[in-house]
């Protein structure tokens, strides 16, 4: 059972060293499930909007809500992330070999979100890596246990972290 966490500090920078993990896996022919998280600029001067792809193929997702400029609130859009949560379940029961979340949040936290589907990929076998953020970094902890891994938030730590955990499949690689 093979779980890591990473946490960048620069803005967008977690999200842009998991999007380069689920190229790099599925270059190499590993089935990978899951989100990565892509953010676009501002369009309220403020607040920027999340979307995530779902993994291997889409859909996007918009998981923001805008809830006006003076808002302060959590602006996830619960229904979206439950939505990306059934895609990923679905990815998972046709098989993978490595588990993306972009981000273990407030609903993962809570007993919501991904955190089931994270430990049924860990029951099966399946590597997961999930990005954090600073907020929760304690519910993660008490989530995973002694069984986590955290991972220096570097393209090569974490390319050190799936060559380890996820060798490469011959039989399922792109021609």
């Amino acid at each position: 059972m093979r779980l890591a966490s990473v946490l960048a500090t620069g803005r967008g920078e977690t999200n842009r060293l998991l999007s380069d993990l689920a190229a790099r896996a599925s270059q190499r022919g590993l089935r990978v499930v899951g989100t990565v998280q892509v953010n676009h600029d501002p369009t309220d001067g403020k607040h920027c909007d999340m979307d995530v792809r779902v993994l291997p193929d889409g859909p996007v997702l918009r998981i923001s809500q805008s809830l006006g400029t003076q808002s302060r609130g959590c602006r996830l859009d619960p229904s979206a992330l439950e939505q990306a949560v059934r895609l990923t379940e679905g990815a998972l029961e046709s098989g993978a070999d490595l588990m993306i979340v972009n981000k273990f949040g407030k609903h993962e936290a809570e007993g919501r979100g991904f955190r089931e589907l994270i430990g049924s990929a860990l029951m099966r076998g399946i590597p997961v890596i999930v990005g954090l953020n600073g907020l929760n970094i304690d519910a993660f902890a008490d989530f995973a246990g002694a069984f986590a891994e955290r991972l220096d938030p570097t393209g090569d730590a974490i390319a050190a972290w799936l060559d380890a955990d996820c060798p490469e499949q011959p039989a399922r690689r792109a021609v």
